[in-house]
């Protein structure tokens, strides 16, 4: 088989890439190119004869022809080639027969084809194939000819333009320069700036401030006085601009300035050398991961790209060898050490422990519950005052501190009875009412109540969160009736026996569960391991004892997803991965007017993977929505959490552990300070891709209500939770 890559000059797009496919017969290798057509979106013709595929492609002019050469009787595709190269700018692919290698290539290479693939009728071969000429061959195409189309506007433009090297070496005059300064290119090409006489109209150092602009690689923009070969000066409008190389550096180590005259000029840097990648190549992997695609892909594209590109590609690898491809990186502490303690106190594992001091944690058995507790309640039972307070617990504006204070800080046994009932949640499991109050009184009995900000009352709020978001059309839309019970489960549990200590902590401390969990998500793994363990050592409690197996599984590695989700580290790679997955695919099918919307919109919202990262996109919000609550509410929750990172402050001054987070240190911290860090860092974006997904307004608002109080503090030096009074 041969195939010929054939470049149109239209604005490329895998969406309208066309492929001619000329085989005599109909086989397994012309059914697989179709097939992989198919799967890569490109437009598909087929031709059994080089009459019939001429005339198609003269109607067409495709972007990739893929000829078939192993019944060499039926036509001759040297020839073929030959006339697609007549009409046509043509990139070649050669595909041949494991038992047909040709000795010599240079025939092949003289027709046009300049790649090549042994035949494979395996669907995926084709299709990566395929995609490999697309961001190789096809591409690499697009952009030369993107850049003939760039010098010929050059060519054509009625304003002077003049290039340069960084040596200050003239490259480039265009037409029009050479009419306006009365140069022939001839005259200019190779010669130094310094070469060329000035006007002595222009102040004495303007050249060097130009030069010194352009250095930091800054465009300079002013009027200069140019002299034309004649001696005559004119006044001239001038911008420069600086072609910088990779990572923001001039590629000439001489560090010489730029000197590039125009309206609209821009420098050139034509000495630097190609550099190869550094990341080795990836041949012949049976099973390869999506990464090893990318690399593959990113290479084959540099084999055929401009200097530029190439370089820029090579910067590309070298960000892929990194493990931190989702985390932003920030600036030192002296620009802002509040979002610097807070980022690095939730996103990171701790120091190395300095002191002999250790923190035992979790070698205690899991609490049971309370004796007063082991009458499970009914919603029949629930005291009048209780049922009051939860009359609006489908509102985003429940108000969860009013229902602590009424059940005597128990909220999670009540709201929970309430949400798992609306949600079906006893019918889903085929488990009585009775088992499912026991099990959440012992879950609640298993948090903390000295805690000021992770206990149960932070896991109801949790749960509240999740309840309404389910309750969301796209989202409903989006998760089947086992993704819902999974969610509500996991919110329930999501910080069960948590210690009011951050993960830095446990592992500068050298705690148990730092040592069983290797440092890595400790308190994350934590509380999806105990949870399973309070919910199956009893079967009183155990809400998941008569599901059949494959559906507890399915059940069981939801949850312990979603839990492991809200462990901050990876707070970067859930946000764009939804974004990227569902955002966009979802926008972009909007723009496009909303073809097949509802069809397509369905793809995308219940594909297993796209399931996966809304429930824990879900979960996320849920947990640090704070800042989109009533302000109140804010205003409480912002209270406890400060507490407890001052709590955690002065423990770690009294054991001489490493201060994870110095800001938060009582006597000094600014709360409005660390919340807005807090809400820049974490949560705008987030609930911006959140809101675009299910439509939260009365969150937006909430939460730009709550930014502007904080500002509000900040400006006026303020460092406590609310105003003095009047």
């Amino acid at each position: 088989i041969w195939t010929a890559g054939l470049f149109n000059t239209r604005l490329h797009s895998s969406l309208f890439l066309q492929v001619l496919l000329v085989f005599a017969k109909e086989d397994s290798q012309s059914n697989g190119f179709c097939w992989a057509c198919e799967k890569a979106n490109f437009r598909c013709s087929m031709a059994r004869t080089p009459e019939s595929a001429l005339e198609c492609f003269l109607e067409k002019h495709h972007d990739l022809v893929i000829i078939d050469h192993r019944h060499s009787r039926h036509f001759d595709a040297e020839a073929l080639c030959r006339v697609c190269q007549n009409v046509w700018v043509l990139t070649c692919v050669l595909f041949l027969r494991p038992d047909r290698e040709e000795a010599s290539v240079m025939p092949l290479i003289n027709a046009g084809f300049n790649r090549r693939y042994v035949e494979n009728a395996n669907t995926m071969a084709c299709y990566n194939e395929l995609v490999q000429l697309e961001h190789g061959e096809v591409r690499a195409q697009f952009k030369l000819r993107a850049g003939n189309a760039i010098f010929t506007a050059l060519e054509q433009s009625q304003e002077a333009i003049e290039i340069t090297s960084e040596d200050q070496v003239i490259q480039y005059v265009n037409p029009a320069y050479e009419s306006i300064m009365g140069y022939q290119q001839g005259e200019l090409i190779g010669k130094e700036i310094i070469e060329v006489p000035k006007s002595e109209k222009n102040k004495p150092d303007l050249l060097e401030t130009i030069n010194s602009c352009i250095r930091k690689g800054k465009e300079w923009q002013g009027i200069y006085y140019a002299k034309k070969k004649n001696g005559d000066s004119i006044q001239q409008n001038v911008k420069i601009t600086p072609v910088i190389g990779q990572g923001g550096k001039h590629k000439d180590r001489r560090k010489g300035s730029l000197d590039v005259r125009s309206t609209t000029s821009r420098g050139s840097d034509g000495s630097s050398q190609r550099r190869h990648s550094s990341m080795a190549r990836i041949h012949s992997m049976t099973i390869e991961a999506p990464i090893t695609k990318v690399i593959n892909i990113i290479n084959a594209a540099q084999e055929s790209s401009p200097m530029p590109v190439a370089e820029a590609l090579d910067r590309v690898l070298e960000i892929l060898r990194t493990t931190e491809l989702y985390s932003p990186q920030f600036g030192t502490k002296d620009e802002d050490p509040h979002t610097n303690d807070l980022v690095g106190g939730l996103m990171t594992d701790g120091l190395r422990r300095l002191s002999g001091n250790e923190y035992i944690l979790s070698t205690k058995q899991p609490h049971h519950m309370p004796s007063h507790l082991t009458t499970p309640l009914s919603l029949n039972d629930i005291p009048p005052r209780i049922a009051e307070t939860m009359e609006n617990e489908d509102s985003w504006d429940f108000d969860i501190v009013n229902l602590e204070a009424a059940t005597m800080k128990r909220p999670l046994t009540y709201l929970g009875m309430k949400i798992f009932s609306r949600f079906g949640v006893c019918e889903f499991l085929n488990c009585p009412e009775a088992t499912l109050r026991s099990w959440l009184q012992v879950i609640e009995a298993n948090y903390h109540s000295s805690n000021s900000y992770h206990n149960s009352s932070h896991a109801a709020d949790v749960l509240h969160a999740t309840a309404y978001f389910l309750c969301k059309e796209r989202v409903k839309q989006s998760l089947d009736p086992i993704d819902e019970v999974a969610a509500l489960i996991a919110a329930t549990v999501h910080d069960v026996d948590h210690p009011g200590r951050t993960n830095s902590f446990l592992c500068n401390a050298g705690s148990e569960l730092a040592i069983l969990y290797n440092d890595t998500a400790v308190l994350e793994s934590h509380h999806a391991a105990l949870a399973f363990q309070i919910t199956t050592r009893d079967d009183k409690c155990n809400i998941f004892k008569n599901i059949e197996r494959n559906e507890y599984r399915t059940l069981r590695q939801a949850i312990i997803d979603m839990v492991l989700a809200t462990e901050m580290t990876k707070h970067f790679e859930h946000v764009n991965k939804f974004v990227n997955s569902i955002n966009k695919p979802l926008a972009a099918l909007e723009e496009n007017g909303g073809n097949n919307d509802d069809e397509s919109v369905k793809n995308i919202l219940t594909s297993p993977e796209n399931r996966i990262l809304v429930k824990r996109m879900l979960i996320k919000c849920a947990d640090i929505s704070n800042p989109c609550k009533p302000q109140e509410l804010c205003i409480e929750w912002a209270g406890r959490i400060s507490e407890e990172y001052f709590a955690q402050t002065d423990e770690e001054k009294r054991q001489g552990l490493p201060v994870v987070m110095p800001v938060f240190d009582r006597n000094t911290c600014s709360i409005p300070k660390s919340q807005i860090s807090f809400i820049d860092y974490f949560i705008t974006d987030m609930f911006d891709a959140w809101d675009a997904f299910a439509d939260l307004p009365n969150l937006m608002q909430h939460l730009d209500n709550n930014f502007k109080y904080w500002k509000g503090l900040d400006e006026r030096k303020l460092h406590s939770l609310r105003p003095p009074p009047e």
